[in-house]
């Protein structure tokens, strides 16, 4: 896989962890990696936004950033708002193949779930997959509600002959309940595809170094790590 597509199940799941584990357990292995944020709402200009914490925590990979908008609101949204153009399915598509011909690894981080939208016409991060032909990596969170969203997001992918690639958990408590231990069983099975990663909640907040050396122990050997089911 050249490329893969990050997506959510829905907002603050923590895709911008997930991609920077993904990234960091790439980068480990001898990968030239690059990040794709198409669209980064809610940050101004001069701060730091997701594909600038992706590469603080897990290396040596290349950032690209297609768009940003002031607001913290859908893409199309906040791009409407701001009187500035939308990103398109396809430029997010020229852009990933653009960084493929000089990179290993592709990841292409959406903004917040796989249908929210980009411009007016109502196209999605699930579009920019498809003309890519690249896998989903769908990241969930951990606890009740998660099943619907998980299986929604996944009957969605088939719908339009995208893969998943499988299902990562973004934010692990430290202290699990019934419903968070459950879900480690119940989640593949409901999105027909495998767990491929259980991340702990606040791993962002770690030092560079601690990231890249525990990012591999979160990661099933499909993503490159070394946790076993």
């Amino acid at each position: 896989m050249s490329i893969i597509v990050i997506t959510g199940t829905n907002t603050e799941v923590g895709k911008t962890v997930v991609t920077a584990a993904v990234a960091a357990t790439a980068t480990s292995a001898g990968r030239s990696v690059a990040v794709l944020k198409p669209a980064q709402t809610g940050v101004a200009p001069g701060e730091p936004g997701d594909a600038d914490d992706v590469a603080r925590l897990s290396g040596a990979v290349t950032i690209a950033e297609l768009a940003r908008f002031p607001e913290p609101l859908a893409p199309g949204t906040a791009a409407r708002r701001a009187g500035m153009a939308p990103v398109r399915p396809a430029e997010v598509a020229d852009a990933a193949r653009k960084l493929a011909e000089e990179h290993d690894l592709v990841l292409v981080e959406g903004a917040g779930g796989l249908l929210v939208r980009f411009d007016e016409e109502g196209g999605t991060l699930a579009d920019a997959a498809g003309l890519l032909g690249a896998p989903v990596l769908v990241v969930a969170q951990a606890g009740l509600g998660t099943l619907n969203i998980a299986e929604l997001t996944a009957e969605a992918l088939r719908a339009r002959g995208i893969e998943q690639l499988g299902v990562v958990v973004g934010s692990w408590p430290e202290e699990p309940g019934l419903a968070e231990r459950c879900n480690l069983t119940d989640l593949p099975e409901v999105a027909g595809a495998p767990l491929l990663g259980v991340v702990p909640a606040g791993v962002g907040a770690l030092s560079p170094e601690a990231f890249r050396a525990a990012a591999p122990t979160w990661l099933a050997p499909a993503l490159g790590g070394t946790r076993e089911a």
